[in-house]
């Protein structure tokens, strides 16, 4: 390259840096507010679903003030600006951090409510999956934790506003995984999977004895026992299942006694 281009260039690159110097410093608006304008302004963000903003707002008061009431708010404020604004591991954590920060919180079984209905909400999806017939290799990991975070509203704070309605969430989901743990099994029995059948037919009738779906356990326990071989076994079951749903429609001679196997009226592919 010839000197008087090097020069030119050279020129060119001066100029640019220096009208890049005169361009004025972008100035955070929010530089000098107090923590209580901070907080104020996330609050009118989130009462007009603005929720990014307000995450930014809240995120600001942490940092520049993390001691006092307005930090120990804004950590629950913006537990639930994530949680609106659909950022649902951010939610959880700062849901974790606030109740492992401030255990004594007054606002503390609002902690544990709110990580509770992150992980509900989470699983609206798990709840149609029930009409997959793959259900293997799925896990409804986010119901489960939700069932123990409502849980600890139900048994620690019995007089909280939030217990009524997670005691309901509870009951919707302790049948939702008992029926999804039914359905599992029934999907190891449709092929000839025995021994796995047997085992999520055992784990639902342990861990949700409760359920309606339970009736469909016990019955696909004794089926299994039955197809295994395990006479002794099966016997217990179908003691237990005359015991306990003597009426049961899977007992009824014209029920489930057909000549395909039982299990095979869910197949429609049969």
């Amino acid at each position: 390259m010839r000197p008087s281009l090097l020069t030119a260039l050279a020129l060119a690159t001066a100029v640019l840096l220096s009208a890049c110097s005169l361009l004025p410093d972008q100035k955070d608006e929010s530089a000098d507010w107090s923590a209580q304008r901070l907080y104020s302004e996330a609050k009118d963000q989130m009462a007009s679903a603005n929720y990014t903003k307000a995450i930014e707002y809240l995120e600001k008061l942490q940092a520049r003030y993390p001691y006092g009431r307005y930090a120990q708010q804004a950590q629950i404020e913006i537990a639930y600006a994530y949680y609106k604004d659909g950022e649902r591991a951010s939610a959880i954590a700062a849901c974790d951090r606030f109740i492992k920060l401030y255990p004594n919180h007054p606002n503390v079984d609002y902690a544990y409510y709110l990580k509770g209905l992150v992980n509900f909400n989470e699983n609206k999806g798990f709840l149609t999956l029930l009409a997959n017939p793959d259900m293997s290799d799925r896990d409804p990991i986010a119901s489960r934790e939700a069932f123990f975070a409502f849980k600890e509203v139900v048994t620690r704070f019995p007089d909280s506003k939030y217990a009524k309605d997670a005691a309901a969430r509870m009951r919707y989901l302790l049948n939702a995984l008992a029926s999804y743990e039914v359905h599992v099994a029934r999907y190891y029995m449709k092929r000839g999977a025995y021994v796995a059948a047997a085992n999520r037919a055992q784990y639902a009738i342990r861990h949700y004895p409760q359920a309606p779906a339970i009736e469909e356990a016990v019955y696909i326990l004794m089926s299994a026992y039955d197809e295994l071989g395990m006479t002794e076994l099966r016997e217990d079951a179908s003691r237990i299942m005359k015991t306990n749903f003597p009426n049961s429609k899977y007992l009824q001679p014209g029920g489930y006694k057909r000549r395909a196997p039982w299990w095979r009226i869910w197949d429609p592919n049969w």
